[in-house]
């Protein structure tokens, strides 16, 4: 069973590797060492998968949508150039850690709402200081307070639990985005939906009202609607590398598609982008939707 340790265990904890459990602002979160890799986390908040991280492989991307997270980084620069972003959404940082091993000097921000889930990450599974900064507060409010034109990417990957708050689905939050990158920065940002898609297509429009080269990449079961499933919105005020980064998803154990262009058009159909007045958080996913306890 994983133990309530408080506010004890550093090195300790990491050299044993045993499950560790807080109460955190927005749950229980439990941090469970992968059997099948001794470098291997697994970060769930209320059961629900949050991270995985590969102390001894920072390059490890276990879950699909952040290896698409880490296609995407690799299409946008050539390699090793180092990069400025902010990650909107922290848990156990696995992307800021995957660009500071592979992109070394990159200056990246993290903006993660709850304390003490940063504080159980920094106990048992520290991250590079001071390449990898994280600020405590909410994701809107650092975008908010970030310089005009001073990021290359600027990555949204915000649930409390499984959803993503309202406040960072409006027109309002992604001009937010935009005013931080600079020319050429690009847009990412990480949600779940199932069918029929409604709060994707509405997401895909308010991107698309914003940034005129705008993708959405996910696996094919997901976009037909077949099951429920996350999707990656990008958007830039400079044309996106869609050919290269199309090769490396179709590449994946667990293909995906990037639809763009005039297919883009079809799927958001007559999808309007949401306002701060209207924005509503993500759909739940379907019960039994996560296994982990």
């Amino acid at each position: 069973m994983p133990r309530n340790d408080g506010d004890r265990h550093t090195d300790e904890t990491r050299n044993e590797r045993v499950p560790v459990q807080r109460e955190t602002a927005f749950g229980t979160a439990k941090l469970l060492p992968d059997l099948d890799d001794e470098g291997g986390w697994l970060l769930t908040l209320d059961g629900t998968p949050q991270s995985y991280v590969d102390l001894a492989d920072p390059g490890h991307l276990e879950f699909e949508y952040v290896q698409r997270l880490g296609h995407l980084t690799e299409a946008l620069a050539p390699e090793g150039r180092a990069l400025t972003v902010l990650h909107l959404g922290g848990g156990a940082l696995t992307l800021p850690r995957y660009l500071a091993a592979t992109r070394p000097g990159s200056r990246q921000q993290v903006a993660e709402a709850d304390g003490p889930l940063v504080e159980l990450v920094r106990e048992v599974l520290p991250w590079p200081e001071p390449e990898i900064a994280v600020t405590v507060g909410d994701a809107r409010e650092v975008l908010a307070r970030t310089a005009p034109g001073s990021l290359d990417l600027v990555v949204a990957d915000v649930f409390q639990g499984s959803r993503t708050p309202a406040h960072l689905t409006s027109i309002e939050f992604v001009r937010h985005a935009a005013a931080a990158l600079g020319p050429g920065g690009t847009y990412a940002a990480n949600l779940a939906d199932s069918a029929p898609l409604d709060f994707a297509r509405a997401q895909a429009a308010t991107v698309r009202a914003v940034f005129p080269h705008t993708c959405l990449i996910a696996e094919p079961s997901v976009l037909r609607g077949r099951r429920y499933g996350n999707l990656l919105l990008v958007g830039s005020h400079a044309p996106l590398p869609a050919e290269p980064l199309a090769r490396r998803l179709a590449g994946d154990p667990f293909p995906a598609r990037l639809v763009d262009g005039p297919e883009l058009r079809r799927l958001v159909g007559t999808a309007a982008p949401v306002t701060d007045a209207a924005a509503r958080p993500s759909p739940p996913p379907p019960e039994g939707a996560f296994s982990i306890g």
